[in-house]
């Protein structure tokens, strides 16, 4: 499915921008003391709301990217359902990320980059597995059923 591979800088560079500032926000918490690394629950509730918010607006701005260029219907999930998954697991990771590194005694400050490099792979990796569940599988047949006949 090549028209897949039209998105995959989309995707990936969104997974990798939100992660980035889920990560930017808590190394600021961080250093001014508004976040405790031995608490994170209160941080994490709060990056998981963050997510689901921007994963809903960047998945219909995705899907509407994909409308624009007439990209078929089980393409245009796949992106979308792509996209979603990748902009809430980079959000996650990326809040956890230097909450982690500070536990184990290293600067906080390396996760903004290495959110940026693990969601270039992660982002490719779900994207495929996403293609070929939507695309290759008889899933879109129990998804969508004879609307795609």
């Amino acid at each position: 499915h090549l028209v897949i591979v039209r998105f995959l800088t989309m995707l990936v560079g969104a997974g990798g921008n939100a992660g980035n500032q889920a990560s930017v926000r808590v190394i600021r918490g961080l250093a001014v003391g508004t976040i405790d690394p031995s608490n994170p629950k209160r941080v994490l509730k709060r990056e998981l709301a963050m997510g689901a918010a921007l994963s809903l607006i960047l998945g219909v701005a995705g899907c509407i990217r994909a409308a624009v260029f007439f990209t078929p219907f089980m393409e245009t999930v796949a992106i979308t359902t792509s996209l979603l998954m990748i902009v809430s697991i980079s959000i996650i990771l990326g809040a956890m990320m230097p909450l982690g590194m500070k536990l184990i005694g290293i600067d906080p400050a390396h996760s903004s980059t290495t959110i940026q490099v693990v969601m270039d792979i992660l982002g490719v990796f779900i994207t495929v597995c996403m293609s070929s569940l939507v695309l290759d599988s008889g899933f879109q047949h129990v998804l969508f059923g004879s609307f795609i006949d």
